[in-house]
């Protein structure tokens, strides 16, 4: 069966940084476009940044758009988002989604369950000092 799972998050202060890592077994996600979204407690889940198959679209949420990174590892088979100049309002669960249907090109960051088919647990990503 396949799973995706989420690591590398934490509690840190404003300003520091975290990367966060999806790995999928039972698959590669080589072949995905990968959503990271995110849900505050009362809040509804939000896309945060997506990367297409080809590793040659990103797509971020204005938000956090020049404070994080999505990149791929085909040769590790991972996908990365990395966040840096956090802020307490980034504080959140985390998730990445698998769209294993993607069209190269395009990524969405609406968290639409009929696209990404394939969701990870979350991790937990606090920014408190």
């Amino acid at each position: 069966q396949l799973q995706l799972v989420e690591s590398g998050g934490g509690s840190v202060q404003p300003g520091g940084s975290l990367t966060l890592s999806c790995a999928a077994s039972g698959s590669t996600l080589n072949l995905a476009t990968i959503g990271w979204f995110r849900q505050a407690p009362g809040k509804e889940r939000e896309g945060v940044s997506c990367i297409d198959s080809s590793g040659l679209t990103k797509n971020y949420r204005d938000s956090v758009n020049g404070r994080f990174t999505v990149s791929r590892d085909r040769a590790a088979k991972m996908v990365y988002l990395r966040m840096s100049s956090l802020k307490p309002e980034d504080t959140a669960t985390y998730y990445c989604a698998a769209d294993w249907s993607p069209v190269t090109g395009i990524c969405t960051l609406e968290p639409d369950n009929a696209i990404y088919e394939y969701w990870g647990q979350g991790i937990q990503v606090t920014v408190s000092s």
